[in-house]
């Protein structure tokens, strides 16, 4: 049988060896230097997001504590007073006495359950005029009811869903709602919401 030569290892000489730890230490020094530029090129873009979440603040918006969608005062939300994320529509319990006071100590999210309209008098028959188009919100906190405006730039897929989910709601929430001269848009007055929605022509 044949044997096989083993090969013995070359020995580096001095400048070899120099050579090939000078590349390694130049390779490390370039990753190193290539991490420090993304750590602060992520540093950077996090103060600059900070900042202008800062500036909207002062101008006038929230984070919302449902979606976490950043929620900011615009001309084209059509109210005064911005109470709920128009994404999902979900409130949070910080007026106490009246829109836009901010004196809540609950500050618990609010959620949509239900549609109903704004009572705008009687007619010269004696019948209830139909105001605007009305979001029904429940604390998840203390269980405070409250009625909120539709805002102009509001989700009209997530106001039709509230509406939808609405038609199950137990009947012990009904009649608390009953009692609070809440009336509960029930299915026979989609077509009413579909038009203040969408027009009449939908």
């Amino acid at each position: 049988m044949r044997k096989v030569k083993k090969l013995k290892p070359q020995k580096l000489d001095k400048s070899s060896f120099n050579a090939i730890l000078s590349n390694r230490k130049c390779s490390s020094t370039i990753l190193t230097i290539q991490n420090k530029e993304v750590s602060d090129m992520y540093r950077k873009e996090e103060k600059e997001r900070e900042k202008r979440l800062k500036l909207e603040e002062k101008k006038g918006g929230f984070r919302c504590c449902n979606c976490g969608q950043w929620v900011p005062f615009t001309e084209f939300m059509g109210t005064e007073h911005r109470n709920h994320c128009p994404f999902c529509l979900w409130s949070k319990h910080v007026d106490l006495e009246k829109p836009g006071d901010r004196k809540s100590k609950c500050q618990a999210g609010m959620k949509p359950i239900g549609l109903t309209f704004k009572h705008e008098g009687v007619d010269k028959y004696g019948r209830l005029r139909q105001g605007e188009l009305m979001l029904i919100h429940e604390c998840t906190g203390c269980g405070k009811i409250s009625i909120n405006r539709i805002a102009a730039d509001d989700n009209e897929e997530m106001i039709l869903k509230v509406f939808s989910e609405s038609q199950k709601l137990e009947f012990r929430k009904r009649n608390q709602l009953e009692r609070e001269g809440i009336e509960l848009l029930q299915e026979e007055a989609r077509e009413k919401i579909l038009a203040q929605l969408f027009g009449k022509a939908h």
